[in-house]
């Protein structure tokens, strides 16, 4: 027999080396899913508004009238155009203005016109009041003539003005002002108040507006000031009236925007104006001009 095949020997096992075991894979919960939604579908919603804003041409138009206001503030703040708000009378006046005043009617009831005169708010005081006389052909405001009485003996320099209706005769308005108003030398020149259409044309008003401030100045030898918003000065009177002196108004704003050729001479900046001696708000004005100015343009 043939020798027996020895088989080769079987080589030992080696000893495996013991691997980690892998962690089992957390799973979410239902909350965390989702929260994760949620946050994806606000950032998808989010991205399409900022396209679509971006894409606006409203938005161009936004940014370009922010870029305006923001440069306007600029130029302001360069040309000395502060806006200080002050504690005493509860408003915000321009700065560059030295004679500050308000106007009145029966809306402000019974006024102490000391009270008004010895205010005092770091140099700001009282100088002048515009002083409500006459509506239309036939009211007559009825604290008038105290007010017209009592102002001046405060030291208190003073203006009446007529409230203008231009759907009546500018005439006979005229002549009912005058039949009320007497003015003395040092009063200020006599107003009329343009501010509302009341349904008729822009023509029949400046037609009748005539009539009254050539009156006016006809009997009196004094042109009149003519007292408006800055709005209905530009859409109705702007070239019309020019050689006359104009009151405007134009609230809450650092300047007066206005062009500089317009003869404006006072400002109504303000409607909310606290003062001692009043109870209710009242209309706060600056004269544009130094005292020497002021005072020429008085009656005298």
């Amino acid at each position: 027999m043939p020798p027996p095949v020895k088989k080769p020997p079987v080589p030992a096992k080696k000893d495996k080396v013991p691997q980690k075991a892998k962690a089992p894979a957390k799973r979410k919960t239902a909350a965390q899913k989702k929260k994760e939604q949620t946050t994806a579908v606000y950032w998808r919603i989010a991205i399409a508004g900022l396209l679509l804003i971006l894409l606006s041409p409203f938005y161009y138009g936004y940014v370009l009238r922010s870029f305006s206001a923001t440069w306007r503030w600029i130029l302001d703040i360069g040309q000395d155009t502060k806006y200080r708000t002050y504690k005493n009378f509860n408003v915000r006046i321009p700065s560059g203005y030295t004679i500050h005043g308000i106007d009145v009617s029966s809306y402000q009831g019974k006024i102490n016109w000391q009270k008004v005169k010895a205010m005092n708010d770091d140099g700001v005081h009282i100088t002048f009041a515009f002083i409500k006389a006459t509506e239309g052909v036939l009211s007559m405001d009825p604290y008038f003539q105290r007010n017209w009485r009592e102002a001046p003996k405060a030291g208190i320099i003073c203006g009446a003005y007529h409230f203008f209706l231009p759907h009546k005769s500018g005439l006979w308005q005229a002549r009912f002002f005058l039949q009320t108003v007497k003015v003395e030398k040092g009063d200020l020149p006599m107003v009329v108040d343009v501010e509302q259409l009341y349904k008729t044309s822009p023509a029949k008003m400046r037609e009748q507006l005539s009539s009254f401030v050539t009156y006016i100045e006809n009997k009196t030898g004094v042109k009149p000031i003519i007292y408006t918003n800055i709005s209905f000065y530009q859409d109705y009177l702007q070239g019309y009236f020019d050689d006359y002196t104009l009151w405007i108004a134009h609230y809450y704003q650092p300047v007066l925007n206005i062009s500089s050729k317009t003869n404006w001479q006072f400002w109504q900046h303000s409607d909310k104006a606290r003062i001692n001696g009043i109870s209710q708000k009242v209309d706060f004005n600056i004269f544009k001009g130094d005292s020497t100015a002021f005072h020429k343009l008085l009656i005298p």
